[in-house]
């Protein structure tokens, strides 16, 4: 496993914070990952020449999601708050977040990625929340998907756990794009749209537009996050479905 889960560059004279997930191929959105990408957005955000964002990934696939192992009982609790933590840092950019997705974009990993601003993805992309196969639920998540595609869609993929194709995804809203390479399809968004602007208008624009949304999904989430670690954590099933998971064995649930 690499020593570095994530890479971090510069770009367009200082003007693009390009933040590279780099563990593939499950670049696993883990403590050290969810750590090194908060540690980055605090050092360069602040930068007045900061225009962008861009949030991508090496190997074919995005992100499997976040570590099972620290969706245990005894570990969860740090790893939700230090996800909560990071979902509402990327909420409250004051710059916009351009994501590239190719390959498997899942659990946590997608959530990651729809707290970001537009979300480019290439043709094979696979967009879903799973975790309700496993007896839980995504927290971030509900608070998410409802803003950016309605409650309806939104619920349909949080009650199912089923993965969207990227064409699914445009067709609901959930992408800006869908592009044979993702990453370039973000650059040139970059290089037409915001490069040309004053740093300074950029953030009082993304301040108002997102006001109203970053007070939402920060009182959400607490609720969520809440629901999750007294209620959710305490029922037989979630502790199954995540011990069966690590396990390689079937689920079996006792609906409690």
């Amino acid at each position: 496993m690499s020593e570095t889960p994530l890479k971090v560059s510069l770009e367009r004279e200082g003007q693009l914070l390009c933040l590279t997930l780099a563990r593939p191929k499950a670049n696993i959105v883990d403590a050290a990952m969810i750590a090194s990408l908060r540690t980055a957005l605090t050092e360069y955000l602040p930068q007045p020449k900061l225009r962008a964002v861009l949030l991508a990934a090496e190997g074919p696939h995005f992100s499997f999601g976040a570590s099972v192992d620290e969706h245990m009982p005894e570990l969860c609790a740090g790893m939700l708050k230090s996800l909560h933590a990071l979902v509402l840092q990327l909420v409250a950019s004051p710059v916009p977040v351009l994501v590239a997705v190719k390959g498997q974009c899942l659990g946590g990993g997608l959530e990651v990625v729809l707290s970001g601003n537009l979300i480019f993805a290439a043709p094979g992309a696979m967009l879903g929340q799973p975790e309700i196969k496993l007896g839980i639920y995504a927290p971030a998540a509900s608070c998410l998907l409802p803003e950016r595609i309605g409650q309806a869609q939104a619920e349909d993929i949080l009650f199912s756990g089923r993965s969207l194709t990227a064409e699914e995804a445009l067709r609901i809203g959930l992408l800006t794009a869908v592009a044979e390479d993702p990453d370039q399809a973000a650059l040139a968004y970059f290089d037409q749209y915001l490069a040309p602007l004053s740093a300074s208008a950029i953030r009082f624009a993304v301040r108002a537009a997102r006001t109203d949304l970053v007070k939402r999904i920060a009182a959400r989430i607490a609720d969520v996050e809440k629901l999750y670690l007294e209620e959710l954590m305490a029922t037989h099933d979630a502790v199954e479905g995540l011990t069966s998971f690590v396990a390689k064995r079937p689920a079996v649930w006792q609906d409690r």
